[in-house]
């Protein structure tokens, strides 16, 4: 007896322990990746002697850690499936570390892309620790705890830029130490407190066949209960990447807005995100299903983007980021939908590719969105025209909408069909 509440006693320590930790994670993540969003575009900068080089190295740099990191995710889940999700993330933190040390240690371009393409490769962290919560947490709970992930993103998201811009204006190098050493304070408090979530009897042996992205892509459509609702990560992911692509210059070219007004309004995005999921999603979902929620959700942002095109005035943007409240809540409500569909044995493959199709989608989307705004850039401040890439960012969003309604009706009629028999 005194045996069995000692392990009872201890497993539920050990997830006291855990779930704080996987939400630094995300937090750290995330304040990492703001504190690099204001400064690396500069330090790009630095090694090149006009501005057609310095956009064009910049693409280079960024791709690089974005191809790796379509790469690298799925091999890093796998890995975590086979040999528990600790060691996987402790060599991302060391990664991670890495990444941002070389980055502020580069003296020339191809020493800066080499440092992002390594860090792309071995960065996957959120991957792997959103398949650590599925493991910890019950299938009917897990939206609650990705929605408590997707919180510590929103806070990180408003805290990051802000201290980048300031650690930035002192020396360009200095944000990527201060991101580099959080990596390894992530990594020390991980080494000492983390316990193991993937117990030995739940682990699959890896196999590169399966681990390569595509392989897990082609996986993560066959799975039993996924289906078009990859199309569905993917035409949504690439919305929103092209958005964050497009923000700045949009509101530059539209509304006249600087630095400060683009950073209240990136601020605005990162609050409405962490209340949503940290505060309001669990009571949302409490009246309503992950599956309706997701609809609901994309509907909200197919009009939200629509809206910020067709924006005349300023604050209009701002008053679109607060009604928008549902859009917040897409790719959890996703994310738990798939987790919840797969094997509890290849829970780190199939979030390691969703990872994977979202850095495949933040390569694509510079481009394609740096594309639309160069046709319309010549128009004049306030033309309704300029917001082109926020259609298209509806259409994605709209095209979304549809296959996820037709995904889940097609599930209720799977399961009609079954109740009978």
């Amino acid at each position: 007896m005194t045996q069995s509440r000692f392990k009872l006693f201890s497993s539920r320590r050990d997830r006291t322990a855990a779930m704080p930790f996987i939400m630094a994670t995300a937090l750290i993540d995330m304040i990492s990746i703001g504190l690099i969003i204001p400064v690396l575009p500069a330090l790009v900068g630095s090694f090149t002697g006009s501005q057609t080089d310095q956009a064009f190295w910049y693409g280079v740099v960024t791709f690089s850690f974005g191809i790796a990191n379509f790469f690298g995710s799925p091999i890093l889940g796998a890995l975590s499936d086979r040999y528990g999700r600790r060691p996987v993330l402790l060599i991302g933190f060391c990664g991670f570390a890495l990444n941002f040390f070389a980055t502020a240690l580069a003296t020339s371009l191809w020493m800066l892309a080499a440092a992002r393409l390594v860090g792309g490769a071995m960065q996957a962290n959120m991957s792997v620790a959103n398949a650590y919560v599925a493991d910890i947490t019950p299938r009917e709970d897990r939206a609650k705890r990705f929605g408590m992930m997707g919180a510590m993103f929103g806070i990180g998201f408003i805290l990051g830029p802000v201290m980048g811009g300031l650690l930035g204006a002192v020396n360009l190098q200095l944000p990527f130490f201060v991101a580099g050493s959080l990596a390894m304070l992530n990594l020390l408090y991980g080494y000492f407190v983390l316990p193991e979530s993937l117990p030995a009897d739940r682990r699959r042996a890896f196999q590169w066949k399966s681990a390569n992205p595509v392989s897990s892509l082609r996986g993560l459509a066959q799975l039993k209960g996924a289906g078009r609702l990859v199309a569905v990560i993917a035409c949504s992911g690439l919305a929103q990447f092209v958005l964050y692509t497009c923000w700045v210059l949009y509101t530059t070219f539209k509304f006249g807005w600087g630095p400060l007004e683009n950073g209240w309004s990136l601020a605005a995005v990162g609050i409405v995100s962490a209340v949503v999921q940290g505060l309001l999603l669990g009571r949302i979902l409490k009246r309503v299903s992950p599956r309706r929620l997701a609809v609901l959700g994309l509907l909200s942002s197919t009009l939200a983007y629509v809206l910020w095109g067709a924006a005349t005035q300023g604050w209009m943007m701002f008053a679109i980021i607060f009604v928008n409240l549902l859009g917040a809540t897409v790719a959890t409500a996703i994310q738990s939908i798939i987790s919840g569909a797969a094997d509890e044995r290849n829970q780190g493959q199939t979030l390691g590719a969703v990872g994977g199709l979202n850095s495949l989608m933040t390569v694509i989307a510079p481009p394609i969105g740096a594309a639309i705004l160069t046709m319309v850039s010549h128009f004049p401040k306030g033309d309704w025209r300029i917001g082109a890439p926020f259609y298209f960012c509806a259409a994605l969003q709209a095209a979304a909408l549809l296959l996820a309604v037709s995904h889940f009706r097609g599930k209720r009629r799977e399961r009609a069909a079954e109740t009978p028999a």
